[in-house]
């Protein structure tokens, strides 16, 4: 990105020392980067303070120019270091909100419309669901990994190009306030809210709290632009209620429409999941019945089914025809809707983290029918800790036991030492029909060692805390022993 220089004095005043004497070609936030004729901008954190670099990179780095924060660097010692490196600097009372001015003003630059999503799970999946169905648009950028945050949110901004055709921006939580100020910063076209769950409810407090700080998506949203949000949710349409009285599309499955309360909003946009086959068959909204397009699903599951139809209308809102995604390519990050085979073992790979939903989804989509067909194995689990869950940390994880006794699973490991485990495995222990208790991952490892046949299907989850990726290197040596029965 070329930041005119007319713009950063607009936004900050005349730098400290020298004025730069060409546009900023670009915004580095890591010194170990190429910082030839880029802005450097040293963040702070609990941890951290890339105040420590900022000489270097003006040095030794090449950095054309750079900002601080002037309770970490005095003006005198700021003043006298861009002199006598011949590099601007602007201080500013925080590098993390002047960072998030730049992703916001280069955003304004751009022609490129921007989506936003947020959700209590499936944000990652959702956002690369539109990245998908917004390729036909042109380039697409996205966040990558977890740049979900007050750092990722700018970052993904500045990476556009004027070529850029579309970006989405995924915006994560972890308190109240969070997706407001990441709103501001991209001030979306199109915002998405995948779901209202539980996630982080230790820190909220309430679904209802949840909902409110999800709606902040809204924040900054276009006055014409488009809300995206699944249908039938009494507590999302409360919050939508008290924040945003613009467009809104509602999206449902349609065995799920007759469940829906008669005073909640009808969903705009309806779908037949078939999970045998892996497809959903579009419908008219009002009419709830008919055949229409149908269109392949990338990923399995019927919380997929639902994510697609979040993407696709994104898609028909930027002017893609859905025709154009009858089939579709999706590549999601490591741990996330991963499959694997390992010794004739089919596993689901979803232990890059978990809320009470994600893992309840996990779990069916365990034990639904395979799309290629067949009866399919045994099905066994590894579950771990759901954290974050604050006092309705018990009851949500006995919700988890419970739906894996309803299940009939042939094999459930849980690594958790404590209550919650203790409560898992109570809620479980009636209908799996082999159940262990673990402490760490790796004490997993032999026990399905022991378990598991090729043709099994098994399942690993947990939150991100709980490392349970650990298992899979300790399965790669494993060949299948278990007995049948």
């Amino acid at each position: 990105m070329a930041q005119p220089l007319e713009q950063l004095l607009a936004l900050w005043g005349e730098p400290l020392g020298p004025g730069p004497a060409t546009p900023l070609e670009a915004v580095a936030t890591d010194s170990r980067a190429d910082l030839a004729g880029a802005l450097f901008v040293p963040l702070v954190g609990e941890r951290f303070d890339g105040h420590r670099f900022l000489e270097p990179a003006l040095r030794e780095g090449g950095a054309a120019a750079a900002l601080a924060q002037r309770d970490r660097l005095p003006d005198s010692e700021a003043r006298a270091l861009a002199e006598s490196c011949g590099r601007p600097i602007w201080l500013v009372d925080d590098t993390l909100e002047a960072y998030q001015q730049l992703g916001r003003l280069w955003r304004r630059s751009l022609a490129a419309p921007v989506v936003a999503v947020t959700g209590s799970a499936g944000k990652t999946t959702t956002r690369e669901l539109i990245r998908a169905a917004l390729a036909p648009l042109g380039p697409v950028v996205a966040s990558r990994g977890n740049e979900n945050n007050d750092i990722g949110a700018p970052l993904t901004l500045l990476r556009a190009r004027p070529g850029t055709a579309a970006l989405v921006v995924e915006m994560g939580m972890r308190g109240p306030g969070e997706i407001d100020r990441l709103s501001r910063c991209a001030e979306p076209d199109v915002a998405v809210i995948t779901n209202i769950g539980t996630a982080h409810i230790g820190r909220l407090g309430s679904r209802e709290a949840i909902a409110a700080a999800k709606c902040e998506i809204t924040a900054s949203l276009a006055p014409g632009g488009l809300l995206v949000v699944p249908a039938g949710d009494p507590l999302l349409e409360a919050a939508l209620a008290a924040g945003w009285s613009g467009r809104v599309q509602r999206v449902a499955l349609a065995d799920e429409v007759p469940a829906f309360a008669a005073d909640l909003p009808p969903a705009d946009r309806v779908a037949a999941f078939d999970p045998a086959a892996n497809t959903i068959t579009l419908q008219d909204g009002a009419e709830r019945e008919g055949s229409g397009l149908v269109l392949s699903l990338p990923l399995p599951g019927r919380h997929n089914a639902r994510n697609l139809l979040l993407a696709l209308a994104v898609a028909q809102e930027l002017g893609v025809d859905p025709s154009a995604l009858r089939s579709m390519a999706v590549d999601v990050p490591g741990g996330r809707n991963r499959r694997l085979s390992l010794g004739g073992i089919d596993v689901l790979d979803e232990t890059y983290n978990a809320s009470p939903e994600a893992m309840l989804a996990a779990l069916d989509l365990l034990v639904a029918p395979s799309p290629e067909g067949g009866a399919g194995g045994r099905r066994f689990a590894v579950l771990g800790t759901m954290l974050e869950l604050g006092e309705c940390s018990l009851e949500l994880h006995r919700e988890v036991g419970a739906r894996a006794a309803a299940l009939g699973l042939d094999g459930l490991v849980i690594v958790a030492a404590g209550p919650e485990g203790r409560v898992m495995a109570e809620a479980a222990g009636g209908g799996v029909k082999r159940l262990e208790q673990v402490a760490t991952p790796e004490e997993a490892a032999p026990v399905l060692h022991a378990w598991l046949a090729p043709g099994d299907r098994l399942l690993l989850k947990a939150s991100r805390g709980v490392a349970l990726e650990r298992v899979l290197p300790l399965l790669h040596p494993a060949e299948a022993s278990g007995e049948r029965g």
